[in-house]
């Protein structure tokens, strides 16, 4: 018996019933589905977070104090004088890959505007800090490296302090606003950029001269932290290796002694955040193909049942010359057919819903080829495997028996 008809065989079997059929594809539908859907979704969600820590600045550096240890227990970042002037000007001189460094210290209090306030925390950075972050100005000036070094009281908003104090659409730049009890000036206002990836709000933000923060507001002379951009994303580890070499000759440590500070490239958490989201897709991936197991033996059941409604129709078969092989390859076309249509009703199903969480989840629209081959191609074995044993039952039945059958 040929493929052709093999095929016309199969299609007439199925399609005698309906909902039989229906039903039975509904569990590979339902595990093909889920699979691309979870797929598409996982990655659409590692482009997502690389893009907003990409946003951050690709090529950016976090130099901190080293994280407190006691007992083996780790007591979290350090508040250590570590950082300070001292290497700041190392930084910005004897380095080849750093294209931009900026201190960080910061704190937090009540910013008040007229009868508005609002409660956040103030950043005292330098004016490299804006390209070191990938801030844009829209509307104003940033202050200037003479505002840092006479210890201005200029700050610089996000749209969210702006919205916050300036309920009734004043003009923000030239006004004055109280931190505490200190009065400041807004001298420009940045570019909305949203959240980022790890949900916080990149818009509640007030920067200041570093010195302003040090010398007005908190009376220290050393940095929270120190922000740095490489010359290029793919030099990002030379120019940490270089911030190390720099600042441990700066702090005199020696040999195979610990470091005071700890570096942190956007590299290594797009890698992070990428593996926490592979992971994520892959178990997810692994819980929704338990549905394709599932419509496997719903498969194997119902082959089962067609083959014992079948059973005069193999003898009938059988007596006029039909071999066990073209009986074994008749039921296991129908198995295989059963399986591919369910498979690829399943794949549209599955682009559907990846098409619909980006949208309501504001991701990008990932297709996983990959995803939708390696489920094509499931579904085919899956029909082999969960067809192979009824219709190898089918294909060992006595023709006279078959005959004789009720």
């Amino acid at each position: 018996m040929n493929i052709g008809n093999l095929i016309k065989i199969a299609f007439n079997s199925l399609f005698r019933n309906k909902m039989r059929t229906a039903l039975t594809m509904l569990g590979i539908i339902i595990g093909i589905a889920s699979v691309i859907a979870m797929v598409s979704i996982g990655q659409a969600s590692t482009q997502s977070v690389k893009g907003q820590l990409s946003s951050m600045g690709s090529n950016m550096i976090m130099i901190m104090p080293a994280r407190q240890h006691r007992g083996g227990v780790d007591m979290g970042m350090s508040s250590s004088k570590s950082l300070d002037n001292k290497d700041l000007e190392s930084l910005r001189k004897g380095t080849q890959y750093v294209a931009a460094v900026s201190p960080n210290v910061s704190t937090s209090k009540q910013l008040i505007y007229g009868n508005n306030n609002h409660s956040c925390s103030i950043s005292g950075v330098a004016p490299s800090y804006l390209d070191i972050r990938k801030y844009g100005l829209k509307e104003g000036a940033m202050f200037t490296d003479d505002d840092v070094k006479r210890y201005n009281k200029v700050c610089v908003v996000g749209q969210t302090v702006v919205e916050s104090l300036f309920t009734n659409g004043e003009n923000p730049i030239g006004k004055t606003v109280r931190f505490g009890s200190i009065p400041m000036t807004i001298i420009g206002v940045l570019e909305s950029k949203g959240q980022n990836g790890m949900g916080d709000d990149q818009d509640d933000i007030v920067l200041a001269p570093y010195t302003t923060i040090q010398k007005r507001f908190l009376g220290i002379t050393y940095f929270n932290m120190m922000f740095a951009s490489a010359t290029s994303e793919e030099e990002s580890e030379l120019a940490a290796t270089e911030i190390t070499y720099i600042l441990r000759a700066n702090h005199g440590i020696k040999g195979t002694d610990d470091d005071d500070f700890e570096i942190r490239t956007q590299e290594e958490l797009v890698s992070t955040m990428s593996s926490i989201s592979k992971t994520m897709t892959v178990l997810l991936a692994a819980i929704a193909s338990i549905s394709l197991i599932v419509g496997g033996i719903g498969i194997m059941n119902i082959m089962y049942v067609t083959v014992t409604e079948r059973t005069k129709e193999i003898g009938l078969r059988m007596a006029v010359g039909a071999h066990k092989r073209d009986i074994k390859m008749q039921f296991l076309c129908e198995s295989v057919i059963l399986s591919l249509i369910g498979g690829l009703v399943g794949i549209i199903f599955g682009l559907i819903i990846s098409f619909l969480a980006s949208k309501l989840l504001n991701m990008p629209y990932v297709v996983s080829e990959s995803a939708i081959i390696i489920s094509f191609l499931v579904c085919a074995m899956t029909g082999i495997f969960f067809g192979w044993y009824p219709a190898k039952k089918a294909a060992n039945m006595d023709p006279i028996s078959a005959l004789r059958y009720e």
